[in-house]
């Protein structure tokens, strides 16, 4: 397998380390600034979970929610294609902390013939930033550049909202007549945050606002309402060949409490008039255009000036040595050509290798998964050997990615933490078990949020999971690798889990098909806890039938999980034959009208879900309005969490730490999710039995109020708002999740099924709930959905790669973790280079 191997003495080691709580790297997961006013910064560079967008996280006590990323867009001469991933947020820079106040970019992002590169330069005592974006032409011909810079300042349109309150002009209206801006929320506990955006009437000034959630080349900004946070600020130029044009633009962080806004205006008005640029060399400053020349402390300059540019590193060739094309194909349709020999699993492995080769790795790649099995190939031809032999299997020969939480006997199993790189388990979950004896291949494993943790993002010591649909967004949590891998077609379907969201989420934010059982319908042995008998593992798929297939292949009584005896009577023998067209003909929907409204966000999310009943009905269904669901009482007491990781690792004798504490104290953990070592006691016999009473009563509690309804299911949306970009803190800057759902609180079945787009084209789901142990009719209930809205989104920005039959085929990608200290490659940081273009709460959360 490829993978990165620590020896037993190096697990001691962290183990130790872990328990003497050495302090973590100052380099570590989304670097960190003080800033001379009392603010933390927080900067998305290179290091874990490595967005390496340059953008600001986070700023302590201030609205900010990513910001200071850039969307570019280039349009090259008549004729010329353009490039993947144009008009996006631009990452990949190798950025990488002096320590002291900068970001350096150590490779550059490549966007057809431009070249991009960017500097950060946080000054803690006067709590500014400057962002030095570069854009080199390294071809033959002039380039248009458009590039949006800004980001999200808040949420809503209350206390949180944090619109545009000046600017220099004099009023709260951007134009190109503004050098600065400045936005605040009504609470004044936050701090304002200025924009310092250059000269007006500079060579290449503002040329227009843009909303930089959404479009910003195409949508303007917002100046009411829950979008009038998300401020982008375009500036359009020209770029000669070997030319090198650049933007300096300044965000400030003020202080709190009265008079806080006047202070930042006399702050900005300053840095418009006398620009802060030390540090940069004399050519840097030539090639600024947003700035008044007069201002740049230069005599002369060069007529086209041209900046040594670091390399893009090496990129993988878009083709692929197979001439089977999977790019959106169902488990079903696999199935069926592998038995009617119209291919051959080799042929469908090869095809997902390159496509993972291509389209997951790289500057602007996907990042799904941790690991890529190097017996992938080994395993296909396998298959295919079994499968002339006359062998069957549920899923014989498809290649299945297993979220890195699942043990993997051949492959690490991580979590998504640096504290566990490395390690490998003797045996293997007990669903990935089944998905041997079934004839899968276990392609590799996906990526995840670390200890499946949030349910808003997929961020990791390997990197944060990008979107399939939408490439700057969250591809959210915790599942978000595994859904990512099947909708950008780099595996057939997946394994996830969920403690609150995270199968749904991701399933809805890139337009997948999930499911979760009733509480014990699956084994959870072999799977890292986050809150014990809260937690299931589950499928994600391209549709309602391969969900059937996974169901049919993983689902079964675990003798060392007494929690899946009860599932005995209730499993079907085979699922596929519960997928009913007609299934949905008479039976009566529930729903609660408050559900489909968000409490921050109007942007029609809610009722575009809310008209698609429409296709319930037409399959035979009556809506019914619910009032509200009784609650489950008080939760009993004892650490889920912790009990989970007790009966997690006395699976595994050579576990490198000693219980859940000590792991989650571990410096290698991402510094938002690591916590003090203490010593929590793991449950008691009877606080166990106090959980499971607790849920098959609440169990029992809303099978009670839906049958006082007389209603077969009940229906929830999956977002209640747009998606938004993946370089936020907090999970409001994700989608508003705020539906109510009953899943993951009580345990109970449901199937989600994406129905089309919301108003602003972003994949909308439902989701069906019944009640426990009704899952055979659940997923039947969505099968029947899914034919009438046929809703799927697939990707635009992964397309079929070219066949080449006679090309070397991709090697097995090498997926490196995001240490501190092992920073991108600085080769080709001397000279131009190259220059053609060949060159969890678990209540809402995890």
């Amino acid at each position: 397998m490829s993978r990165v191997r620590v020896t037993a003495g190096g697990l001691a080691a962290v183990a130790l380390a872990a328990a003497v709580l050495l302090p973590a790297a100052p380099t570590g997961a989304v670097t960190s600034v003080p800033a001379g006013n009392g603010a933390t910064w927080q900067v998305h560079d290179a290091a874990p979970p490595g967005l390496d967008t340059g953008s600001i996280r986070a700023v302590s006590n201030a609205p900010v929610e990513g910001f200071g990323n850039i969307f570019v867009r280039v349009t090259g001469p008549a004729g010329a294609a353009e490039p993947r991933l144009n008009g996006e947020m631009m990452r990949g820079f190798g950025l990488t902390f002096d320590g002291v106040d900068t970001f350096e970019s150590t490779r550059s992002v490549q966007l057809g013939d431009v070249r991009i590169a960017r500097d950060v330069t946080v000054d803690g005592p006067d709590a500014w930033a400057r962002f030095f974006d570069t854009f080199t032409n390294t071809g033959r011909a002039p380039v248009t550049v458009e590039v949006s810079f800004g980001g999200s300042l808040g949420y809503g349109a209350a206390q949180n909202q944090g619109a545009i309150r000046a600017t220099s002009s004099g009023d709260a209206v951007v134009d190109g007549q503004d050098a600065w801006t400045l936005a605040a929320t009504p609470n004044p506990a936050q701090r304002p945050v200025g924009v310092v955006l250059g000269t007006p009437g500079a060579a290449v000034p503002l040329d227009r606002t843009g909303n930089q959630q959404r479009d910003p080349f195409e949508t303007p900004m917002a100046t009411a309402g829950h979008e009038a946070n998300f401020q982008g600020y375009v500036s359009t130029f020209t770029v000669r060949p070997r030319e090198t044009l650049s933007l300096a633009r300044f965000v400030t962080v003020g202080a709190t409490g009265a008079g806080a806004r006047d202070a930042a205006a006399e702050q900005l008005t300053g840095l418009a008039a006398k620009p802060d640029l030390a540090g940069l060399t004399t050519l840097e400053r030539c090639t600024l255009r947003n700035w008044d020349r007069s201002l740049l402390g230069v005599a002369r300059c060069p007529s086209t000036p041209v900046l040594a540019t670091p390399s893009p590193g090496p990129q993988a060739a878009a083709y692929t040595t197979s001439s089977y094309d999977v790019v959106n194909a169902s488990i079903d349709q696999l199935l069926r050509d592998l038995d009617a020999g119209v291919t051959t699993s080799a042929e469908i492995t090869r095809a997902y290798l390159d496509r993972i080769a291509v389209y997951d790795g790289g500057p602007l790649g996907s990042h799904a998964f941790i690991d890529v099995a190097d017996d992938a190939m080994a395993q296909a031809r396998a298959a295919d050997r079994a499968r002339a032999r006359g062998e069957t299997g549920e899923l014989l020969g498809v290649p299945i990615a297993i979220k890195d939480l699942y043990d993997t006997k051949d492959m690490p199993t991580t979590g998504g933490t640096l504290a566990l790189e490395g390690w490998q388990p003797e045996t293997d979950a007990y669903q990935v078990e089944r998905l041997r004896d079934a004839g899968a291949v276990i392609i590799g494993k996906a990526n995840l949020s670390e200890f499946a943790n949030s349910g808003g993002y997929s961020e990791s010591g390997w990197g944060q999971v990008w979107n399939a649909l939408y490439p700057s967004k969250t591809s959210f949590g915790s599942s978000g690798g595994s859904a990512v891998a099947v909708s950008a077609s780099m595996a057939a379907g997946a394994l996830g889990s969920q403690t609150g969201v995270s199968l749904y989420a991701p399933s809805t934010g890139n337009s997948m098909t999930t499911f979760r059982g009733t509480d014990g319908m699956a084994s959870l042995r072999g799977i890292m806890p986050l809150s014990w008998a809260q937690d299931y593992g589950g499928p994600i798929a391209r549709t309602v039938t391969d969900l059937a297939h996974l169901l049919n292949a993983t689902t079964g009584t675990d003798p060392l999980d007494p929690l899946t005896a009860e599932a005995d009577a209730h499993r079907p023998a085979d699922w596929t034959a519960h997928l009913d067209a007609g299934a949905l003909a008479g039976l009566r929907i529930g729903y609660l009208p408050s559900s489909f409204v968000s409490s921050y966000a109007d942007d029609g999310t809610g009722a575009a879900v809310l008209a698609h009943f429409a296709d319930l009905e037409a399959a035979g269904a009556t809506m019914v309005e619910l009032g509200a669901p009784p609650s489950g009482g008080q939760s009993p007491a004892g650490s889920r969490s912790e009990e989970g990781w007790a009966r997690y690792i006395e699976l595994h004798d050579d576990f490198p730490y000693p219980d859940g504490d000590a792991l989650l104290s571990s410096p290698l953990v991402l510094p938002y999710n690591q916590r003090a070592l203490r010593d929590t006691p793991r449950m008691t016999p009877e606080q166990v039995d106090a959980w499971l009473a607790y849920r098959a009563q609440y169990k029992e509690t809303i099978a009670g109020w839906m049958d006082a309804a007389d209603v077969d299911a009940v229906v929830y949306p999956g977002f209640i708002s747009d998606m938004y970009n993946n370089d936020a803190s907090g999970n409001q800057l994700t989608a508003d999740r705020g539906t109510g759902v009953l899943t993951s609180n009580v345990g109970l079945p449901t199937v989600v099924v994406p129905v089309g787009t919301s108003p602003h084209g972003y994949s909308i789901s439902m989701q069906l709930v019944g009640r426990a142990w009704d899952d055979a009719a659940i997923l039947g209930m969505g099968y029947a959905l899914e034919q009438q809205t046929n809703g799927q989104q697939v990707p635009g920005d992964a397309p079929p790669l070219e066949y080449r039959p006679g090309a070397r085929p991709h090697a097995v990608p090498q997926i490196a973790p995001l240490v501190p200290g092992r920073s991108p490659s600085a080769a080709g940081l001397r000279g131009f280079g190259p220059i053609g273009p060949g060159a969890e709460n678990p209540q809402n959360d995890g």
